[in-house]
């Protein structure tokens, strides 16, 4: 249980997803360029000896030997330059060798790893992931229309890749679940009541969208950066309804402030011709006038003046 800015105390939710079976770790990787040099000296150095050797067969004088070795060296400078990698910053490779993992390139430049590993890349950049417009149920039953945008990013690249079959897919589903459930746990609008509502405390909802998310996704190696309701309205079906009832409320909220300064200015308008002397008025004419006032103050429309030229009582 935690408790908001507001003072309203939430339940945080609990997802019970599996904990990850691998953590990301560094593979041990050699300059690239030193070792791109290695390889163009075997492949150079082996095609000029091959040609010299294939001369001595031509000539007769031997040279097998030095084929077989120039070849040996060309291939061996041929395979050790399918190990280059180069790494562009914001992204990493997940290193495989023979099915197993052994580890992760992060740090961005020309590297050289173990040439018969596969290379995975993935990218470490944050993502934005903006749901569909989807209809559900709040918490009172209304039938209301979301979408949220969800801020993302890769945080362990060997979950990302090992413990679901599409990260980017699970991200999706996962904030699409996590958006239903919340939606239907909150009712759009609180109409007065102590509770959370999605209209009105949209940042401890906010919040709140956050946690889960990252619950949900926590074992694939993903972090949630930021999560926010970007489209929120009743369904069609109930909208003229909803914003009746809404119409309502404010027209009833003016009334009653209308009806707080006619009366105060009725007490003031009494108070200052008491205070001043202007006229003496009994029980009767003082309720008469409060109701007059009363309802200059408050009508809404125009009021028609009638001029009294007779006495008070006539």
């Amino acid at each position: 249980m935690t408790e908001t800015s507001s003072g309203v105390a939430i339940e945080a939710a609990v997802v019970d997803m599996p904990a990850p079976r691998i953590e990301e770790r560094p593979v041990r990787a050699a300059n690239g360029f030193a070792m791109l040099g290695i390889s163009l000296v075997l492949v150079l150095a082996g095609i000029a000896l091959l040609i010299m050797g294939i001369v001595m067969l031509a000539r007769g004088q031997g040279g097998l030997w030095l084929v077989a070795l120039t070849s040996l060296a060309i291939l061996a400078g041929l395979v050790l330059s399918f190990g280059l990698t180069a790494v562009a910053p914001g992204e990493a490779r997940v290193v495989q060798l023979l099915g197993r993992y052994v580890g992760t390139l992060r740090t961005p430049g020309f590297q050289w790893v173990n040439p018969i590993t596969l290379r995975r890349r993935v990218s470490t950049r944050i993502r934005n992931h903006e749901t569909d417009v989807t209809k559900v149920n709040d918490a009172d039953g209304n039938p209301i229309q979301i979408a949220t945008v969800v801020v993302w990013q890769v945080r362990d690249t060997a979950q990302a890749v090992f413990e679901v079959d599409d990260f980017v897919e699970f991200v999706a589903i996962q904030a699409e679940t996590a958006v239903r459930h919340i939606a239907g746990s909150y009712p759009y609008d609180s109409h007065g009541d102590p509770r959370l509502s999605l209209r009105d405390n949209a940042d401890e909802i906010n919040e709140q969208l956050s946690t889960e998310i990252a619950a949900r996704v926590a074992a694939a190696g993903v972090k949630i950066i930021e999560s926010r309701i970007v489209h929120l309205a009743y369904a069609p079906e109930i909208a003229h309804a909803m914003l009746r009832r809404q119409q309502a409320g404010a027209v009833v909220a003016a009334r009653q402030r209308i009806v707080e300064g006619a009366v105060g200015m009725v007490e003031m308008a009494l108070a200052k011709l008491a205070e001043h002397d202007v006229v003496e008025l009994d029980e009767e004419r003082k309720a008469a006038m409060v109701s007059n006032l009363l309802v200059v103050l408050v009508g809404d429309r125009d009021t028609q003046p009638v001029v009294n030229t007779g006495t008070l009582y006539q």
